[in-house]
Parts: C-alpha cells; sequence; structure tokens
C-alpha cells in the first residue's frame, strides 16, 4: 500500500482506447525535490508531508505509479504556425489522473518530462530544468496574477542530463489543469471523421466543464458560445498583463479556458504591439497585437469540428457556428475594454473612455515605456500633478506626449466622484507590480543550471505569489533589464 495518498477519481481514462495510450512514466536515477507546492498540495486534498518524503518523490518523478493512478497519454492534433499536423499527442507528458479538489473541482494531475510515448515522435520524452523552472514560475505567477491557468504542484531533478543544444540537467513538473483537452484534441477526431468519438469528447467536456448546457436545446452549439466567451476573457487577461504566450497554436489551446503550455512565454518590458520572443516565431504570427484574432482563428477551428454534432444538414451546421465564431470580436471587447478602463482609474463608463485608453498605448509604444511600471506608476498619481508624475514621465522617450495625455485623463477622473485613495486602492488591484520579468526568470534557470543554486528561484516564486502588493525591500524584482540583461528570445522546451 502507497503511504503517499491520492483520491483518485479518473473520468477521462473511461472514454474509449483510442483517446489515449495507456502506459506508465519511465524511471528516472536520482529524483531529488527542487520545489513542492505546499498550499496547492493541500488544496488538492494531498498531505505535503507524504508529497515530500522519499515516496511521494518517488511519484512525482514517475518512478513510482500511486494506488488508484490510471497513467495515459493523451491524443490529439493541431494546427502549428497555420500547418496542419493529423497526430500530436502527450510525447513527454502522462496523466497519472484526476482528483476532486477542495473546492469540488475535478483536476488533472500530470507529469510532465515523464518519458516517451507513443506519441513522442523525434523526441526523447524528456524535459530540461530550465523550462520546468520557467513554466513553475510562471504559470504561479499567472495564478497569483488571477488569470486562469494550469498550476505547478512541483518540479523534481531526475538525476540525468538531457541532450538539447548541450547536456542539461533533467527535471519533471508536475502539472495541474482543470484538463488537459484541447481545440486540438476535437481536430484530432473531426480529421478523422470520427463522428462518435467527437460527440463522446464534447458530452465529456459539457459534463465536466460546463455542466450547465445539458439542458440547452443547442448544447453542442452553446458548447462552442460557452469556450468562445472564455477564451475571450482569457486573451484578454493576457492583453491587459502584458503576456505574450508565443505559440498559440490549436493544440495549445485549452477547452478549459486555462492559460496553458508555458514554452517561450514572456510578459513585456517596454511596450509595443508587435513584440514577439519566441524563436520559433520568424514571421510574428504570435505576437502581442495578433494574440485575440489568432484565438478567433483558433476557434473557428474548433467550431469546425463541432458541425456534424450541430446539424445533419452541412449548410444548417455552417451558417449556425460561423453566428456564434463572429461574436468573438464583441465578446473579447466586452472583457478588454472594461479591464483597460480600470488600469486607468476609469469607475463609469463614458464617449471617449477607449480613445483615452489607447492613446496612453500609443504613447506608450512610440517611446518604449515600460507596459508593467507605467501602469503602476499611475496607480500614485492624484488628481492633481505631483512630483509622482515626473516618475512615470521618465518612463517616456516623449515626456511631453505624456504629460499632454496626463491633462486629458485628469480631466475624465474630475467628472467622477471618487476620491484619490478610492481610485488609487482599486487601480492597484489590477496593476501588478511584480511580475516574472524575462531577465529576472533568466537569472534563476542560469544560477540552477550554472551553479545548483535554487535559492533566486525560490524567492522569485515567493516574490511573484503577491503580485498586486508593495514589497518593501525587494523594489529591484520590479526594475526592467539593464541593456547588457534584456533577453530577446525565448525558447520551447524541446
Amino acid at each position: 500500500m502507497d503511504a503517499t495518498v491520492f483520491h483518485f477519481d479518473n473520468s477521462y481514462a473511461q472514454l474509449p482506447e483510442r483517446f489515449y495510450a495507456s502506459l506508465p512514466p519511465s524511471p528516472v536515477p536520482r529524483p531529488r525535490l527542487i520545489r513542492l507546492n505546499e498550499e496547492l498540495a493541500r488544496h488538492l486534498g494531498l498531505d505535503p508531508g507524504q508529497l515530500g518524503n522519499e515516496s511521494g518523490i518517488e511519484i512525482l518523478a514517475g518512478n513510482r505509479v500511486p494506488d488508484g493512478a490510471t497513467p495515459l497519454a493523451m491524443a490529439y492534433a493541431g494546427f502549428q504556425f497555420g500547418g496542419w499536423v493529423p497526430q500530436l499527442g502527450d510525447g513527454r507528458a502522462i496523466l497519472l489522473g484526476e482528483v476532486i479538489d477542495v473546492d469540488g473541482v475535478r483536476r488533472d494531475i500530470q507529469l510532465k518530462g515523464a518519458g516517451r510515448t507513443p506519441f513522442s515522435r523525434m523526441g526523447d520524452g524528456r524535459a530540461v530544468l530550465g523550462p520546468v523552472l520557467r513554466e513553475y514560475i510562471v504559470s504561479e505567477a499567472m495564478a497569483a496574477l488571477g488569470i486562469p491557468t494550469t498550476r505547478s504542484l512541483a518540479a523534481v531533478f531526475t538525476g540525468e542530463e538531457i541532450m538539447r543544444e548541450t547536456l542539461l540537467p533533467g527535471a519533471v513538473l508536475t502539472r495541474i489543469a482543470g484538463s488537459h483537452v484541447r481545440v486540438g484534441t476535437f481536430q484530432y477526431f473531426s480529421a478523422r471523421r470520427d463522428v462518435e468519438a467527437l460527440r463522446l469528447l464534447a458530452d465529456y467536456v459539457i459534463t465536466r466543464h460546463y455542466p450547465e448546457l445539458k439542458g440547452a436545446v443547442e448544447p453542442y452549439l452553446a458548447l462552442l458560445g460557452a469556450v468562445i466567451d472564455r477564451q475571450a476573457s482569457l486573451v484578454a487577461d493576457w492583453q491587459l498583463v502584458g503576456f505574450i504566450h508565443g505559440v498559440m497554436n490549436t493544440d495549445n489551446m485549452s477547452i478549459a479556458g486555462e492559460t496553458i503550455d508555458y514554452g517561450p512565454c514572456a510578459f513585456m518590458d517596454d511596450f509595443h504591439p508587435e513584440t514577439v520572443f519566441s524563436s520559433i516565431d520568424h514571421m510574428g504570427r504570435y505576437a502581442y497585437r495578433n494574440q485575440p484574432s489568432i484565438a478567433h482563428w483558433n476557434l473557428a477551428g474548433f467550431a469546425q469540428t463541432l458541425l456534424p454534432l450541430v446539424s445533419d444538414d452541412q449548410e444548417d451546421a455552417v451558417a449556425k457556428a460561423t453566428k456564434v465564431v463572429n461574436t468573438f470580436p464583441e465578446r473579447f471587447q466586452a472583457f478588454y475594454a472594461p479591464g483597460l478602463r480600470r488600469k486607468i482609474g476609469l469607475a463609469d463608463i463614458r464617449e471617449g473612455d477607449d480613445e483615452l485608453a489607447q492613446s496612453l498605448l500609443s504613447s506608450m509604444a512610440d517611446s518604449r515605456a515600460d507596459f508593467t511600471l507605467t501602469f503602476r506608476g499611475l496607480c500614485s498619481l492624484n488628481r492633481a500633478r505631483t512630483q509622482a508624475d515626473d516618475s512615470v514621465r521618465g518612463l517616456f522617450a516623449d515626456g511631453a506626449a505624456f504629460d499632454q495625455w496626463a491633462v486629458r485623463w485628469r480631466q475624465r477622473l474630475a467628472s467622477e466622484g471618487r476620491s484619490d485613495l478610492e481610485r488609487q486602492t482599486d487601480m492597484r488591484c489590477v496593476n501588478p507590480a511584480f511580475i516574472p520579468r524575462n531577465h529576472l526568470v533568466e537569472r534563476v534557470i542560469r544560477a540552477a543550471e550554472d551553479d545548483g543554486n535554487l535559492a533566486p528561484f525560490d524567492e522569485l516564486v515567493n516574490v511573484l505569489a503577491a503580485p498586486y502588493e508593495d514589497q518593501p525591500g525587494r523594489e529591484w524584482f520590479t526594475s526592467p533589464p539593464r541593456p547588457e540583461e534584456v533577453v530577446k528570445q525565448t525558447f520551447c522546451g524541446t
């Protein structure tokens, strides 16, 4: 009997065998714990003490399959940078099973970097330390920011070296998700014209994520609308904090509406809509500016997979699905515009508000002003100009442009009845002081890979757990990179 107790309640494994490949994780030679997310463990109904002991680490490394687990690699397909790939699947991840957390929500427990699977293609099925630390840092930072995301329960060393460009230390990440069903999961069965599997998958998703749709007259059309709504909200959240996913392929779009697959992701320092970090995004397909339109494109692909379920009449199905898909821009703006107004301290809705906010972004882009520092700096300004203005003005290459905008902004603030304190307090709830800046993440990875020093990693994770709070003594974590620290490219873990 395993001493580490997981109260598994596995549902995906009850689907037909063509949905996945059943296999255990591949053992590693010398597992050692890097970090355990004790708060998340408790939320999942797990005992951090048991997870952190030798038996628990063996499970987190993939050396031991816990009682009740049904390990499997999920099948899916996807459009990668616009090109169709008919079979992808979990090439280096094993879903151990599902647990019900303390809120009654079903959560997947997956080991990422757990070895080769039938979907590995040319890959080795392993993960290296740097990308594991990056995903742990950024996914937990996103959770603290209040943005739907997969979570990181644990990271462990494997005690082996993995060949990438050079030999790098191996690691395994334990990822927690609402589920790992993707747009690409539907596309996998759609490409095979497997309508039975599409119906089973859609019914599974409705039961697990959208139970309120069970009584809908047209449940599959309602499912399309619900997924569009969650994705519109999610991408609006990304835009509002300057996050760039980097690989918005359809196999990286979660049906649950969570941010998933933190590869070459990054938060912007200097603001510009065309910003790209991913080393493999040569044409800027997934630039910051393009994220809403790419989400729209991906969701059109999702809609296409549902056509056989929407209606037996192809023309009727296309017309109905197209009508729903075309609501994405409006739904996105319904989330994004209020969020942007709140970031600049506006509580009421007035004509000209959107133009006022967009003119700030335009000036920021022209001056390459730091995205996070600009909005956080606005939180300290009053309706009357003070010396605090200089700290924000100094972020702009053209300080006069900020001055002109600030005059209009203050005129607009004066039309509302809120005090400076009330407005500033509200603004600090949506404008973080701390984000996982690229140079900080890179510094952490270098310390861990080059020197075996995990203290910087632990400190950064702890700082990012409270992104909206002022943290005296930690101000340097808010600073943009020096010229020699600028990270221009980020990379996939494979």
